[in-house]
């Protein structure tokens, strides 16, 4: 190096080859394979699913037809009738909840340090998610119009 020139530092080489001036250590990386690999995938999927999903469901519920002064218990007990629309909120609940508590035990994993305070988070998160799921399920699969007055146009 001549006398006079200031050094340059570079900043690390990212493994993909990018040169972001970003350390290595900045962002998460795709994890190796095993189960993280897996959850990851699916946080990908599941987030473009649930994009399909969540725009559908605004658009039929809220825009479509004549928008959201449409929307009552008869007219979710009409749409509820056919296993179609059972199936597209049950599985907007499932994805939902699945993507949401990963979100949260990953970012546990990032923040919280204490391995044990960590584990008692993820049950936490895995028993409140578990159990809500539960309760959606039974709500949308055991759902009968029927048994409630003010359904008008439903078939018994």
């Amino acid at each position: 190096m001549a006398v006079g020139t200031p050094s340059v530092r570079r900043a690390p080489r990212r493994r993909d080859g990018s040169e972001t001036g970003l350390p290595l250590a900045a962002g998460r990386e795709r994890p190796g394979k095993g189960a993280e690999f897996w959850w990851w995938v699916f946080m990908r999927v599941s987030g473009i699913v649930l994009l399909v999903l969540a725009v559908g469901h605004v658009l039929i519920m809220h825009v479509f037809g004549e928008g959201v002064d449409r929307v009552n218990f008869a007219f979710v007990a009409l749409r509820w009738q056919h296993p179609f629309w059972r199936t597209w909120d049950w599985l907007m609940l499932s994805l939902a909840l699945i993507h949401g508590i990963n979100g949260l035990r990953v970012i546990g994993l990032d923040y919280i340090r204490r391995p044990g305070v960590r584990i008692a988070t993820n049950w936490f998160f895995l028993i409140a998610g578990a159990t809500i799921f539960a309760l959606g399920t039974v709500v949308v699969f055991s759902f009968d119009p029927c048994r409630w007055p003010g359904t008008v146009g439903i078939t018994c």
